[in-house]
C-alpha cells in the first residue's frame, strides 16, 4: 500500500445514506475514517490521497465512467470500485475495461460484499508493491555483482603498480642524508597519498552495498564511508516451488529478508530432492483446493521424518492440502505485510 500504515479510502457519491453506509463499512473493515466526496471533481482531488476509491456511477457532474480515466492517471494509482443503483452488464464491462478493479450494485448484498472486495483490493495492492520491491531487490543484486567484478578488476590492475610505487618510495626515503629536506617532504607526501589509495582499495574490496552519496548536483557516487553492514538473522534453508513467477519473486524476497537461504525448485523432482536435504527448514509450494482428479499438494508428499515446515498457498479451501500433510495454509491472494510474521509464528509453534 502507500507509506501510511492504514490504507486510505475515498468514497464518491452524492447520496448521503450511501456515503454513511460505505464509510461505516470501510471503518469497520479496518480502513480508517474514509474521505467523502459528493461530486466527481471533488473525488478527483481527494483521490491523490487514496489507496482505494469507491465511485458511484451516477454523479451530479458526470458518470463514474467519465471520471475513471482521470482517476487512473492519479499519481497514487488508486484501486477503483464502481457502484451503481442498477445492475447493468454493459456498464460493468466498460468499467473493467477502463481500469476499475470491481463492480458492485447498491442492493441488500452490498454490506456483505464490500468488506470482501476491500480486503481483496488491499491484499492485491500489497502484493503489487511487494513485487515492485522484489524487482528493486533484483536490480540491487545485479549492481552488487557488477561492484564485485569491478573490485576484482581494480585489485588486479592497480594493486601491483601501487605496491611497486610504495616500495620505490620507501627505498628513496631510506637514502638518508643524500636527500634534501624539500625532497624528503615530497617523498613523504607521495607515501601518504599511496597509503590513502591502498586504504580506498581495501574499502572497495569490502564493499557490500550500492548506496550512493551526492558528489555534485545531479551526480552521485558510491558511498565508501559505509564500512559495516547489519548481520542478517540466519533461519536456515527454504525451498520454493510454484509456477507463477510474480508470486515466486515476492515470496523469495520476503523469505530472504526474514533470514532464509532460498532456492527455487524447477520441478517436483527437484522439490523432493531439496526437501530431503539435511537441514531444510521450510518448504513452500502452490497447493490447490482439491476436487475431482486434483492433488492438493501437486503430487508432493512430505516424508514421515521431515524436519521442515510445509506451507501451501491455496486459492480456496485449504482443508485438502492440510489433510495431505501441509503444516500451514496461506490463502491467495496472500498478504505480504503479515506473511513473514505468520510464518515464523507457525515455525516456532
Amino acid at each position: 500500500m502507500s507509506e501510511r500504515s492504514t490504507p486510505r479510502v475515498v468514497v464518491v457519491d452524492d447520496d448521503e445514506a450511501t456515503l454513511r453506509l460505505v464509510a461505516t463499512i470501510a471503518s469497520a473493515s479496518g480502513f480508517g475514517e474514509p474521505l467523502l466526496a459528493r461530486t466527481g471533481r471533488e473525488g478527483l482531488r481527494l483521490a491523490e490521497q487514496a489507496d482505494i476509491v469507491i465511485l458511484d456511477h451516477q454523479l451530479p457532474d458526470g458518470t463514474g465512467l467519465d471520471f475513471l480515466p482521470a482517476l487512473q492517471s492519479c499519481e497514487s494509482r488508486p484501486s477503483i470500485v464502481l457502484i451503481t443503483a442498477h445492475g447493468n452488464e454493459s456498464v460493468a464491462a466498460q468499467a473493467l475495461r477502463l481500469g476499475a478493479e470491481d463492480y458492485l450494485i447498491k442492493d441488500p448484498s452490498l454490506p456483505a460484499l464490500l468488506p470482501q472486495v476491500l480486503e481483496r483490493l488491499r491484499r492485491n495492492r500489497a502484493l503489487r508493491e511487494a513485487l515492485a520491491a522484489a524487482e528493486r531487490d533484483l536490480v540491487h543484486a545485479e549492481r552488487l555483482a557488477a561492484i564485485g567484478q569491478l573490485n576484482v578488476t581494480l585489485h588486479h590492475t592497480i594493486n601491483n603498480p601501487l605496491m611497486a610505487a610504495s616500495a620505490e618510495t620507501e627505498l628513496l626515503l631510506a637514502a638518508g642524508e643524500t636527500l634534501s629536506e624539500p625532497q624528503r617532504e615530497s617523498l613523504q607526501a607521495i607515501k601518504t597519498a599511496l597509503l590513502q589509495i591502498r586504504d580506498i582499495l581495501l574499502r572497495v574490496g569490502n564493499l557490500r552495498h550500492d548506496r550512493t552519496a551526492q558528489y555534485l548536483e545531479g551526480v552521485s557516487m558510491i558511498d565508501l564511508s559505509r564500512r559495516t553492514m547489519p548481520q542478517p538473522v540466519l533461519r536456515g534453508d527454504a525451498v520454493l516451488y510454484m509456477q507463477d513467477e510474480d508470486t515466486a519473486r515476492v515470496l523469495s524476497l520476503l523469505l530472504k529478508h526474514a533470514g532464509f537461504t532460498v532456492t527455487r525448485a524447477k520441478n517436483r523432482q527437484e522439490l523432493e530432492i531439496s526437501a530431503a536435504r539435511f537441514g531444510m527448514a521450510l518448504v513452500v509450494l502452490a497447493g490447490s483446493p482439491g476436487g475431482p482428479g486434483a492433488d492438493p499438494l501437486g503430487g508432493f508428499r512430505p516424508g514421515e521424518l521431515k524436519t521442515y515446515t510445509l506451507v501451501a498457498l491455496v486459492a480456496g479451501d485449504g482443508a485438502p492440502a492440510r489433510e495431505a500433510g501441509a503444516d500451514h495454509i496461506i490463502s491467495l491472494p496472500f498478504d505480504p505485510g503479515t506473511f513473514t510474521q505468520d510464518l515464523l509464528a507457525v515455525m516456532k509453534g
